[in-house]
């Protein structure tokens, strides 16, 4: 049975200013470019059973330039649908809403084609690629690399927890992480690894 490695893109102007990024395709930043080169060495030496990509320019970017090839992009690795609050930090969203709480609360619906999603659509999500991972992992090690929110749901439901449990995981820019089994259970081996 493979590990499932989660990388998480390369820094972003707006992962650097705390604005919520899903649909805006921001490309890295300098550092960010840095950041995937530096996880070359943590994913060398692996053979994948299965390289999963957000479609987004920034993950495809982490992909290239950490050696993963072959990554195929899949929609369902975008990030949480911030609707109305994509571009917008949490502390703007809090001048309005002292109390909001991504895991718990959700979004405020965005523009056309952007409505924004709650954690259970995120975790249907999480869930489809798990179904996916599920099938390769018997074959190697698989790896996803794709966005903090995201990862973060896909860890909770990995672990058997609810999707809004992905809160209890912080994720850095250009990072990997490590899910292994102990005992045929789903476990955290590495967590916000950089070389």
């Amino acid at each position: 049975m493979g590990d499932l490695l989660l990388v998480r893109h390369g820094e972003t102007e707006w992962s650097r200013s705390g604005q919520h990024t899903s649909w805006t395709d921001l490309p890295l930043t300098d550092d960010g470019e840095e950041q995937a080169k530096s996880l070359a060495p943590l994913l060398s030496g692996r053979t994948f059973a299965l390289a999963l990509t957000s479609p987004l320019h920034r993950a495809v970017r982490t992909a290239e330039l950490a050696g993963v090839a072959a990554a195929v992009p899949d929609p369902d690795l975008h990030e949480w649908d911030y609707g109305g609050y994509e571009g917008v930090t949490t502390v703007d969203i809090h001048r309005t809403r002292p109390d909001w709480y991504l895991w718990t609360d959700g979004v405020a619906p965005g523009p056309d084609g952007h409505p924004g999603e709650s954690p259970a659509e995120v975790g249907a999500r999480a869930d489809r690629v798990l179904s996916r991972v599920a099938s390769a992992l018997p074959d190697g090690d698989v790896v996803l690399v794709a966005h903090g929110h995201f990862l973060r749901v896909v860890t909770a439901r990995r672990l058997g927890l609810a999707p809004a449990d992905g809160r209890l995981f912080q994720l850095a820019t250009g990072t990997v992480s490590r899910l292994s089994t102990e005992h045929g259970r789903p476990v955290i081996a590495e967590w916000n690894t950089r070389p």
